[in-house]
């Protein structure tokens, strides 16, 4: 645990208290639907605490009716040409229940991400939507929005990531070596800028630098990585600025060899120079698409690659996870350890490609030692293959839906059954024997307004008395999911003064807002207290 977590810290209180990151029990699962109606392949909470899922409309019908006789007419359509089924749906977290919505075209292997006013604005697909753009605002009658060519070019597994000024970049795609904005900035503007390194990372059987792992980087360049390569763009003058070192081992860890990358919890904001590390995990070896299509299932990567992207002289650090894994979900948790959840122990992204269901997630602690950082959770006892997401939600659940490996709906007579469940996995932060040390929220409310650079008076209450000793507050921006990357996922740990406790259980803490648009691009974020490594239930904030 850094300093930046620490106050007023108890020598006595650390040695008499048994730390939860210590403590027994690896997490739990429920089961929270039995059909949603369609597989969960993309995935984005937004802040009136909905799930928008969906998958692609070329599955054929789906298990869900759209409501009022609705029906997709589609002449390009190569499933069906008239499809009365549902390929999204809104899900509503508190009530467990969901609502079809109409999505018009094909929306399979898409990208996006939330504007700076909450709506989602999602991009590309396949067929008739390769150059869509649609738009979802949060409200409880809303449904989708379609653009025609908002796109310059056809984007299909691309990626997108929210911008300081409000904008996405949209990056990539197949056999698209370049990247566009989003909104356009003037009708003359250049549509499309070209991207050579996306030509050098593209394998021409495999094409491992679809779905390129994209992070905005705390001088406002972006962190582009793809097969087993990383750059440095400045996207403001479409100049590379930093070239990285190949990975250790040479082995791809983008898609089809699909690992999963976050970018760690940024922290000392307020200091002259902020450190920002990425780790990715998992993948397959060279050549695992080509030899899962014959029938040879190569076993995946059982390592993390990590390194500090804010060097001078940056390395690649090699951990060795518990399990090999490929597919995996990467999940920031309010406390700032990483949940590696889903996937495969063999095989390749891709139809019917994926063998041996790793049921187990693991918990990485970023702050432990090198050698102790991962910890085996509980196994779920549904195995999420490809096409399968996870996201957190407020109250620090983790929500888990998909896996279909199959062209079409398929439910019998196949090795991994199209999943049309929805199951949550709670974290041991969850557990009733931590509920003492479980912060709670009492101001602001949520949906607060907040500015760059604003103090924040915060009041929470925890029972146990150990409350000055171990408190942060992080800021965590929810991220669009789908093919095993969590785009514009982003977590910081704001900068605390004044923690005083206000009498009983009650405690106010004045929070610092992140200083730029740079380090927190404009928008909503869920806002927690985590006392000794237990997060409170977030809060919606918006950053302007």
């Amino acid at each position: 645990m850094t300093t930046s977590f620490l106050f007023l810290y108890s020598i006595i209180l650390l040695t008499t208290m048994h730390s939860p990151a210590e403590a027994a029990g690896a997490g739990q699962w429920k089961l929270l639907s039995k059909s949603i109606g369609i597989v969960g392949m993309h995935m984005q909470l937004l802040n009136n605490d909905r799930i928008v899922i969906f998958d692609r409309t070329d599955f054929g019908f789906s298990n869900l009716s759209l409501p009022n006789g609705r029906c997709r007419h589609d002449p390009r359509e190569k499933a069906v040409k008239t499809d009365c089924t549902a390929h999204s749906v809104e899900y509503d977290v508190a009530s467990n229940t969901f609502r079809a919505l109409f999505v018009q075209t094909n929306v399979w292997c898409s990208s996006g991400s939330v504007a700076a006013d909450g709506t989602l604005v999602q991009t590309g697909g396949f067929n008739d939507g390769e150059q869509k753009v649609r738009t979802y605002k949060p409200c409880p009658t809303c449904d989708w929005q379609e653009i025609s060519d908002g796109l310059a070019v056809r984007r299909w597994y691309a990626t997108n990531q929210k911008l300081p000024d409000g904008r996405q970049i949209i990056v990539g795609g197949r056999r698209q070596f370049n990247y566009e904005f989003y909104p356009k900035t003037f009708t003359k503007a250049k549509n499309a800028y070209s991207l050579p390194f996306l030509v050098q990372t593209s394998d021409p059987i495999a094409e491992n630098n679809l779905y390129p792992f994209v992070f905005l980087n705390v001088d406002g360049n972006l962190f582009i990585f793809a097969n087993n390569r990383a750059i440095l763009l400045d996207y403001t003058k479409n100049v590379v600025v930093r070239t990285f070192p190949n990975v250790p081992g040479g082995a791809p860890r983008s898609y089809p060899s699909t690992g999963s990358a976050v970018l760690l919890p940024l922290k000392n904001l307020k200091a002259t120079s902020i450190e920002a590390e990425v780790l990715i995990c998992g993948g397959g070896p060279r050549g695992v698409f080509e030899q899962a299509k014959k029938g040879k299932f190569l076993g995946a990567l059982n390592t993390c690659v990590r390194i500090k992207i804010t060097d001078p002289n940056p390395k690649w650090i090699v951990e060795t996870m518990p399990k090999a894994r490929i597919m995996g979900d990467m999940v920031m948790l309010p406390n700032g350890n990483v949940l590696i959840i889903n996937g495969a122990a063999s095989g390749s992204a891709g139809w019917e490609l994926g063998r041996e269901p790793v049921l187990s997630p693991v918990l990485y602690k970023p702050n432990n030692p090198v050698g102790s950082r991962f910890e085996i959770q509980n196994p779920t006892n549904s195995p999420r293959m490809y096409h399968s997401t996870a996201i957190l939600v407020r109250d620090g659940r983790v929500l888990i839906a998909g896996s279909n490996p199959h062209i079409g709906y398929s439910f019998r007579n196949v090795m991994f059954p199209t999943e049309l469940t929805v199951e949550a996995f709670y974290p041991s932060y969850l557990e009733p024997k931590f509920s003492n040390l479980r912060p709670t929220i009492v101001a602001p409310t949520t949906q607060t307004k907040v500015k760059y650079n604003q103090k924040l008076k915060m009041r929470f209450k925890v029972v146990a008395a150990s409350a000055l000793a171990m408190v942060s507050v992080t800021m965590l921006a929810p991220p669009f999911n789908t093919h095993s990357f969590s785009m514009n996922q982003r977590l910081l740990v704001l900068e605390l003064s004044n923690v005083t406790n206000v009498g009983g259980p009650m405690y106010e803490i004045i929070v610092t807002m992140p200083g730029s648009a740079v380090l927190a691009p404009p928008g909503f974020y869920l806002l927690f207290v985590v006392h000794r490594e237990i997060p409170s239930e977030g809060i919606w904030i918006q950053i302007l």
